[in-house]
């Protein structure tokens, strides 16, 4: 099953967003929250988005969110770390955080890819909320 991780720069938003999440995924869903850096300011951490992209992986890859633009050049740090067998299975999706969260975590629940995944998440972009 594909993972998933949410970068913000808040702890506490990465984790609401994981929270919301999990009520539409099944349980064995692997999504984890990377917000924050560690003493609870706000901020990304490298370290954290690498341990969190690590436990995310199952085999099939890893959806990485980010909420603002550092987020990306964290992410981008950690995936230097990475060993390049899982490195070719994480990518970034271009999407709101929530939206895309919540659609790709239904998208992996159900199995899919991690190109249909990623896809589901980024598909939120053009919903109208109104």
């Amino acid at each position: 099953m594909v993972g998933i991780v949410l970068v913000s720069h808040s702890e506490k938003i990465a984790q609401g967003i994981r929270d919301l999440s999990m009520q539409m995924a099944s349980p064995e869903t692997k999504i984890l929250a990377a917000g924050g850096l560690p003493g609870g300011e706000i901020g990304t951490d490298f370290q954290r988005i690498l341990e969190s992209i690590q436990k995310a992986d199952s085999g099939d890859g890893v959806v990485v969110l980010v909420d603002l633009g550092s987020a990306i050049m964290s992410t981008e740090a950690a995936l230097d770390f990475l060993d390049e067998d899982l490195r070719a299975r994480v990518v970034l999706a271009d999407a709101p955080i929530v939206e895309g969260a919540i659609s790709c975590s239904v998208a992996a629940s159900i199995g899919g890819s991690l190109e249909e995944v990623k896809a589901a998440a980024e598909e939120s972009r053009g919903v109208s909320k109104f």
